[in-house]
């Protein structure tokens, strides 16, 4: 059976004439929202529309960069004739794919040292990824201090708070959690690399690995009895 949110349709609303884009996965919004889309977020569902003040011309072509690319992407796109297209874009990997990776790299993590490792790249005091990020926020704040608007200084202070109060909090608990598992030196428990080979001394050679046998675990005991049901 298909899957439901690997298909959109774009098209503009034959009530108001917005350009809209509906349906898909997280990958097919971010897709969207790198052509250009604005998401909306509802209670029961998340949708797209084009910025504001476009002309009718530029509505068109982004709409049809926007199929071009989701088709690329293998999705299956219903739209207004006027936005089909035969292009299909080269893709690349976003910047964001080397970050989730590290979380990749903590699932399959067998020791202290290799989590450490991954969290060193978010920690790095010089070129980690929270010290990017950081760097991301108060560039930010730099650009709205000079738009000049009624609300940018505002929200330049606001940048700035994040950047020193909120962000400063995340980098010194993960720092300080990569720090003790530097010190630590230790296997998880869990999650044993198997060797897939058998000792000689093994009694039973139908073994395919030499990993000891998971312990049994015992179910819990039922709750105690309120002593409101007792006879």
């Amino acid at each position: 059976m298909p899957r439901t949110d690997r298909f959109l349709d774009i098209r503009r609303d034959p009530h108001s004439g917005e350009l809209l884009a509906r349906g898909g996965d997280s990958e097919a919004h971010s897709i969207l929202q790198r052509t250009g889309f604005v998401a909306v977020v509802r209670v029961h569902e998340t949708y797209h529309r084009a910025p504001t003040r476009l002309t009718e011309g530029d509505e068109s072509r982004l709409a049809t960069n926007a199929v071009a690319r989701l088709r690329s992407a293998g999705y299956r796109v219903d739209c207004d004739t006027d936005f089909d297209t035969d292009a299909r874009p080269a893709s690349y990997l976003p910047l964001g794919a080397p970050v989730a990776h590290l979380a990749e790299r903590l699932r399959e993590a067998t020791t202290t040292h290799e989590a450490a490792d991954a969290l060193t790249e978010l920690t790095a005091s010089h070129d980690g990824v929270l010290a990017a990020l950081e760097e991301v926020l108060v560039a930010s704040a730099d650009f709205h201090d000079g738009l000049g608007g009624p609300s940018d200084q505002y929200i330049a202070r606001r940048l700035r708070h994040l950047a020193d109060e909120h962000l400063r909090v995340i980098r010194g608990d993960l720092s300080y959690l990569r720090n003790k598992l530097t010190d630590r030196h230790a296997p998880h428990p869990g999650r044993s690399a198997c060797t897939k080979e058998v000792p000689a001394a093994e009694r039973e050679r139908s073994a395919v690995c030499a990993c000891p046998t998971p312990p049994r675990t015992l179910p819990a005991p039922p709750p105690p009895l309120g002593s409101g049901l007792r006879r």
